[in-house]
């Protein structure tokens, strides 16, 4: 019955059967994406000498590459703990416009708060992009399992991936190494230009790429995609907005 639950109308399938097509939908590029990026982390782990379980609660509890490099990073150079748990809670800050847009799609009425927490920790890059592309062509009652099931699928194989890498990466090339952590930007980049409908949602993409160099120049590397990203997303805002003849 699970199987054949594509021939059921939306409102006559399970929860299970909901968020068994997710995590279908998740087996293959999404997981693979997110699996090449936390090989990385699991070799950063062992390398400033964490336990292997350790490392792999952190990809599973924290569920982001950047903060866990900030984390173990900051603990290989002997930052104070409270000193890390700021920083980490800021470089997560960017997961709160994803988690707005997410939470939306995938709400009902009367859904209780704890269910929307928890999909909310399954909402990463690779997770967000993928929700915002497949969930609005879902009926409302299948989204959040759907959710579920395909976020489920790819944290666990992210934790498994950073048990993997803790082994791995030690016999990898340093620059392929250093390459796995590039899939998941790359992946970010690919699917939001596929999914683009509009001019007015490519504007932002190409000024931010245009301006990003700009930005290197002006703020350094370190602030430079954030620069590029507010300017050209301000921009095109004013633009489409002018468009519609709103004041900007």
């Amino acid at each position: 019955m699970l199987f054949s639950a594509h021939s059921l109308p939306p409102s006559q399938q399970s929860f299970f059967q909901h968020a068994f097509r997710g995590a279908r939908g998740a087996v293959g590029l999404p997981a693979i994406t997110i699996c090449f990026s936390l090989v990385g982390i699991g070799g950063l782990a062992k390398d400033i000498g964490f336990p292997l379980l350790a490392g792999m609660l952190s990809s599973a509890l924290m569920w982001a590459g950047p903060a866990q490099v900030l984390l173990f990073g900051s603990i290989a150079t002997g930052v104070s703990l409270p000193i890390i748990s700021v920083a980490v809670l800021f470089s997560s800050l960017r997961f709160m416009p994803m988690t707005m847009s997410i939470i939306p799609l995938i709400n009902q009425p009367k859904r209780p708060f704890w269910q929307l927490a928890l999909a909310a920790h399954l909402i990463a890059v690779t997770n967000w992009v993928e929700g915002m592309r497949r969930l609005p062509n879902e009926e409302p009652i299948a989204r959040y399992p759907y959710f579920c099931g395909f976020g489920s699928v790819v944290i666990v194989s992210g934790t498994l991936a950073t048990g993997a890498g803790y082994y791995l990466v030690g016999a990898l090339p340093p620059a392929l190494a250093a390459a796995l952590l590039f899939t998941t930007p790359m992946f970010f980049a690919v699917n939001l230009t596929v999914a683009v409908k509009n001019r007015f949602e490519a504007l932002p993409i190409a000024l931010a790429l245009a301006l990003t160099p700009l930005a290197t120049m002006l703020v350094g590397s370190d602030y430079d995609l954030v620069f590029a990203g507010l300017v050209g997303g301000t921009i095109a805002y004013a633009v489409e907005r002018l468009s519609r003849g709103e004041p900007a």
